[in-house]
């Protein structure tokens, strides 16, 4: 992949890192949050920034 893909694939990591806390957010302000679901989210943005880390250094940064 070249330099403007990996780029775009930060940007698009980011993008869901922030939809995934959005949904942290919002599970926890319910009566009964879904621990599992929470868990599930959390473990995706690690995925996520793990994603992230790796285009970082193929960028060279």
């Amino acid at each position: 992949m070249g330099k403007k893909n990996h780029k775009k694939a930060i940007r698009s990591l980011n993008r869901r890192i922030a939809e995934h806390q959005e949904k942290i957010r919002l599970e926890y302000k319910k009566d009964a949050p879904d621990d599992g679901l929470i868990r599930h989210w959390e473990a995706e943005i690690r995925a996520f920034d793990k994603g992230i880390q790796q285009a970082l250094k193929r960028l060279g940064k």
